[in-house]
Protein backbone atom coordinates (compact mmCIF):
# COMPACT_ATOMS: atom_id res chain seq x y z
CA UNK A 1 0.00 0.00 0.00
CA UNK A 2 1.67 3.31 -1.25
CA UNK A 3 0.63 6.59 1.05
CA UNK A 4 1.62 10.37 -0.09
CA UNK A 5 2.06 12.85 2.14
CA UNK A 6 0.43 16.08 0.67
CA UNK A 7 2.76 17.84 2.68
CA UNK A 8 5.42 17.33 5.82
CA UNK A 9 2.67 16.65 8.71
CA UNK A 10 -0.14 17.23 6.37
CA UNK A 11 -3.06 14.62 4.81
CA UNK A 12 -2.31 11.17 3.75
CA UNK A 13 -3.89 9.81 0.80
CA UNK A 14 -4.11 5.94 -0.31
CA UNK A 15 -3.07 5.58 -3.57
CA UNK A 16 -5.79 3.30 -5.48
CA UNK A 17 -3.53 0.60 -7.94
CA UNK A 18 -7.00 0.61 -10.05
CA UNK A 19 -7.99 4.43 -9.56
CA UNK A 20 -6.97 7.84 -10.29
CA UNK A 21 -3.53 9.23 -8.33
CA UNK A 22 -3.54 12.25 -6.01
CA UNK A 23 -4.33 15.05 -8.90
CA UNK A 24 -3.10 18.83 -8.99
CA UNK A 25 -6.66 19.87 -9.70
CA UNK A 26 -8.38 18.81 -6.72
CA UNK A 27 -5.46 20.55 -4.47
CA UNK A 28 -6.04 23.90 -6.44
CA UNK A 29 -10.12 23.26 -5.87
CA UNK A 30 -9.89 22.84 -2.33
CA UNK A 31 -7.47 25.87 -2.09
CA UNK A 32 -9.67 28.18 -4.39
CA UNK A 33 -13.08 27.17 -2.70
CA UNK A 34 -14.03 30.49 -0.19
CA UNK A 35 -14.60 28.62 3.07
CA UNK A 36 -14.98 31.56 5.46
CA UNK A 37 -18.15 31.44 7.20
CA UNK A 38 -18.77 27.75 5.99
CA UNK A 39 -19.87 25.46 8.95
CA UNK A 40 -21.30 22.67 6.56
CA UNK A 41 -19.79 21.66 3.01
CA UNK A 42 -20.72 19.10 0.13
CA UNK A 43 -18.39 17.47 -1.60
CA UNK A 44 -20.56 15.97 -4.83
CA UNK A 45 -19.01 13.13 -6.88
CA UNK A 46 -15.83 13.26 -3.88
CA UNK A 47 -14.19 10.24 -5.19
CA UNK A 48 -10.91 9.44 -2.91
CA UNK A 49 -11.69 11.93 -0.80
CA UNK A 50 -9.28 14.85 -1.68
CA UNK A 51 -11.12 18.03 -1.54
CA UNK A 52 -13.10 16.92 1.24
CA UNK A 53 -10.02 15.75 3.37
CA UNK A 54 -8.29 19.15 2.48
CA UNK A 55 -10.63 21.28 3.07
CA UNK A 56 -11.68 19.82 6.87
CA UNK A 57 -7.64 19.84 7.23
CA UNK A 58 -7.20 23.12 7.16
CA UNK A 59 -10.45 24.12 7.80
CA UNK A 60 -11.13 22.92 11.40
CA UNK A 61 -14.82 24.20 11.98
CA UNK A 62 -15.87 22.89 9.00
CA UNK A 63 -18.03 19.43 8.81
CA UNK A 64 -18.47 17.75 5.18
CA UNK A 65 -20.32 15.08 3.50
CA UNK A 66 -19.25 14.11 0.33
CA UNK A 67 -20.88 11.95 -2.18
CA UNK A 68 -19.78 9.20 -4.47
CA UNK A 69 -21.55 6.83 -6.74
CA UNK A 70 -18.48 3.86 -6.39
CA UNK A 71 -18.57 1.95 -3.81
CA UNK A 72 -14.44 1.26 -4.29
CA UNK A 73 -13.79 4.82 -4.20
CA UNK A 74 -16.14 5.82 -1.57
CA UNK A 75 -14.17 3.03 0.70
CA UNK A 76 -10.99 4.12 -0.36
CA UNK A 77 -12.14 7.98 0.94
CA UNK A 78 -13.18 6.91 4.32
CA UNK A 79 -9.68 4.71 4.72
CA UNK A 80 -7.97 8.33 4.07
CA UNK A 81 -10.61 10.17 6.11
CA UNK A 82 -9.47 7.57 9.39
CA UNK A 83 -5.60 8.13 7.91
CA UNK A 84 -6.01 11.91 8.18
CA UNK A 85 -7.89 11.70 11.95
CA UNK A 86 -10.98 13.00 9.76
CA UNK A 87 -13.76 10.45 10.96
CA UNK A 88 -15.88 12.91 13.15
CA UNK A 89 -16.40 16.00 10.74
CA UNK A 90 -16.17 14.35 6.76
CA UNK A 91 -18.95 11.33 5.86
CA UNK A 92 -18.70 9.67 2.39
CA UNK A 93 -22.36 8.56 1.47
CA UNK A 94 -21.97 6.18 -1.31
CA UNK A 95 -24.81 7.33 -3.73
CA UNK A 96 -26.14 8.87 -6.81
CA UNK A 97 -25.70 12.50 -6.57
CA UNK A 98 -28.98 12.58 -9.36
CA UNK A 99 -31.34 11.61 -6.44
CA UNK A 100 -29.89 13.79 -4.66
CA UNK A 101 -33.53 14.79 -3.10
CA UNK A 102 -33.51 11.45 -1.14
CA UNK A 103 -31.03 11.53 0.69
CA UNK A 104 -29.76 14.67 1.43
CA UNK A 105 -31.16 18.09 2.80
CA UNK A 106 -31.76 21.13 0.74
CA UNK A 107 -30.48 24.17 1.03
CA UNK A 108 -28.36 22.99 3.97
CA UNK A 109 -25.02 23.37 2.83
CA UNK A 110 -22.79 26.85 3.12
CA UNK A 111 -20.29 25.49 0.08
CA UNK A 112 -20.49 22.52 -2.06
CA UNK A 113 -17.64 21.56 -4.32
CA UNK A 114 -17.22 19.32 -7.19
CA UNK A 115 -14.15 17.92 -9.07
CA UNK A 116 -16.52 16.73 -12.07
CA UNK A 117 -16.02 14.54 -14.84
CA UNK A 118 -14.28 16.55 -17.71
CA UNK A 119 -15.72 14.98 -21.01
CA UNK A 120 -19.20 14.27 -22.41
CA UNK A 121 -20.06 10.60 -22.50
CA UNK A 122 -18.38 8.65 -25.62
CA UNK A 123 -15.57 11.64 -26.29
CA UNK A 124 -12.27 10.39 -26.77
CA UNK A 125 -10.14 6.77 -26.20
CA UNK A 126 -12.29 5.25 -23.76
CA UNK A 127 -10.79 4.36 -20.45
CA UNK A 128 -10.17 0.92 -19.87
CA UNK A 129 -11.20 0.32 -16.15
CA UNK A 130 -15.03 1.17 -15.43
CA UNK A 131 -14.18 2.74 -12.44
CA UNK A 132 -11.96 5.62 -14.12
CA UNK A 133 -13.81 5.85 -17.21
CA UNK A 134 -16.94 6.84 -14.82
CA UNK A 135 -14.62 9.56 -13.28
CA UNK A 136 -13.46 10.75 -16.81
CA UNK A 137 -16.50 11.15 -18.76
CA UNK A 138 -20.20 12.45 -18.18
CA UNK A 139 -21.57 8.61 -18.30
CA UNK A 140 -23.18 8.90 -14.65
CA UNK A 141 -24.19 12.56 -14.20
CA UNK A 142 -23.42 15.32 -16.52
CA UNK A 143 -22.97 19.46 -15.78
CA UNK A 144 -26.50 19.41 -15.70
CA UNK A 145 -26.75 17.22 -13.13
CA UNK A 146 -23.84 18.53 -11.12
CA UNK A 147 -25.00 21.80 -11.18
CA UNK A 148 -28.85 21.04 -10.58
CA UNK A 149 -27.66 19.13 -7.18
CA UNK A 150 -25.28 22.01 -6.11
CA UNK A 151 -28.04 24.25 -6.47
CA UNK A 152 -30.82 21.60 -4.31
CA UNK A 153 -28.23 21.43 -1.66
CA UNK A 154 -26.70 25.58 -1.39
CA UNK A 155 -28.38 27.14 0.89
CA UNK A 156 -29.78 30.87 -0.02
CA UNK A 157 -26.22 32.69 -1.12
CA UNK A 158 -24.13 29.72 -0.16
CA UNK A 159 -21.65 29.18 -2.53
CA UNK A 160 -20.83 26.23 -5.45
CA UNK A 161 -17.07 25.82 -6.83
CA UNK A 162 -15.95 23.66 -9.78
CA UNK A 163 -12.90 23.12 -11.54
CA UNK A 164 -12.87 22.11 -14.97
CA UNK A 165 -11.41 22.24 -18.64
CA UNK A 166 -11.00 25.82 -20.13
CA UNK A 167 -13.16 24.26 -23.40
CA UNK A 168 -16.48 23.78 -21.59
CA UNK A 169 -15.99 26.84 -20.13
CA UNK A 170 -19.08 28.53 -21.80
CA UNK A 171 -21.19 24.90 -21.41
CA UNK A 172 -20.16 24.97 -17.04
CA UNK A 173 -21.05 28.81 -17.01
CA UNK A 174 -24.67 28.18 -19.10
CA UNK A 175 -25.67 25.28 -16.52
CA UNK A 176 -24.42 27.15 -13.20
CA UNK A 177 -26.54 30.41 -14.28
CA UNK A 178 -29.52 28.00 -15.22
CA UNK A 179 -29.55 26.09 -12.02
CA UNK A 180 -29.42 29.38 -10.38
CA UNK A 181 -26.15 29.51 -9.44
CA UNK A 182 -24.16 32.62 -10.53
CA UNK A 183 -20.85 32.88 -11.48
CA UNK A 184 -19.18 35.13 -9.46
CA UNK A 185 -14.82 34.22 -9.52
CA UNK A 186 -13.09 32.59 -12.43
CA UNK A 187 -9.73 31.94 -12.33
CA UNK A 188 -7.71 30.00 -15.22
CA UNK A 189 -4.45 28.09 -14.50
CA UNK A 190 -1.87 27.81 -16.65
CA UNK A 191 1.48 25.40 -16.31
CA UNK A 192 3.97 28.52 -17.28
CA UNK A 193 3.55 31.83 -17.71
CA UNK A 194 2.39 32.71 -21.19
CA UNK A 195 0.55 29.45 -22.28
CA UNK A 196 -2.74 28.66 -22.76
CA UNK A 197 -4.66 27.33 -19.29
CA UNK A 198 -5.57 23.84 -19.25
CA UNK A 199 -8.12 24.35 -16.13
CA UNK A 200 -10.17 27.32 -14.43
CA UNK A 201 -11.60 27.38 -11.07
CA UNK A 202 -15.15 28.69 -10.95
CA UNK A 203 -17.08 30.16 -8.18
CA UNK A 204 -21.02 30.82 -8.47
CA UNK A 205 -23.34 31.82 -5.45
CA UNK A 206 -27.23 31.01 -5.30
CA UNK A 207 -28.79 33.78 -5.98
CA UNK A 208 -26.32 36.09 -6.44
CA UNK A 209 -26.49 38.74 -8.34
CA UNK A 210 -24.32 39.31 -11.86
CA UNK A 211 -21.12 40.23 -11.71
CA UNK A 212 -18.44 37.74 -12.90
CA UNK A 213 -14.38 38.62 -11.20
CA UNK A 214 -11.88 37.33 -13.60
CA UNK A 215 -9.13 36.96 -11.34
CA UNK A 216 -5.40 36.67 -12.32
CA UNK A 217 -4.27 33.27 -13.50
CA UNK A 218 -2.45 30.83 -11.26
CA UNK A 219 0.74 29.84 -12.70
CA UNK A 220 2.10 26.29 -11.27
CA UNK A 221 5.83 26.38 -12.88
CA UNK A 222 8.60 29.47 -13.58
CA UNK A 223 9.84 29.57 -16.56
CA UNK A 224 12.45 27.01 -15.18
CA UNK A 225 10.26 24.71 -14.24
CA UNK A 226 10.41 25.13 -10.96
CA UNK A 227 7.11 25.52 -8.77
CA UNK A 228 5.69 29.04 -8.64
CA UNK A 229 5.86 31.01 -5.01
CA UNK A 230 1.80 30.40 -4.94
CA UNK A 231 2.08 26.26 -5.44
CA UNK A 232 4.80 26.30 -2.70
CA UNK A 233 2.05 27.94 -0.57
CA UNK A 234 -0.17 25.69 -1.36
CA UNK A 235 2.00 22.84 -1.44
CA UNK A 236 3.70 24.04 2.32
CA UNK A 237 7.10 23.69 0.48
CA UNK A 238 10.50 24.82 0.60
CA UNK A 239 11.63 26.86 -2.11
CA UNK A 240 14.36 24.94 -3.86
Amino acid sequence: MNIDELWPGGPKFIQSQNGFRLGTDSVLLANFAGTSGVKYACDLGSGSGVISVIIAWNNPSIIIDGVEIQEESAGLSRKNIELCGLSGRVNIMCGDLRRHRSFLKAGFYDLVVSNPPYFPSGSGKPAQAENIATARDERMCTLSDICQAASYLTKWGGKFAMVHRPERLAEVICAMSGAGLEPKRLRFVQHRPGTAPNLFLIEGRRGGKPALTIEPPLILTNEDGSDSEEVIKIYHRRPK
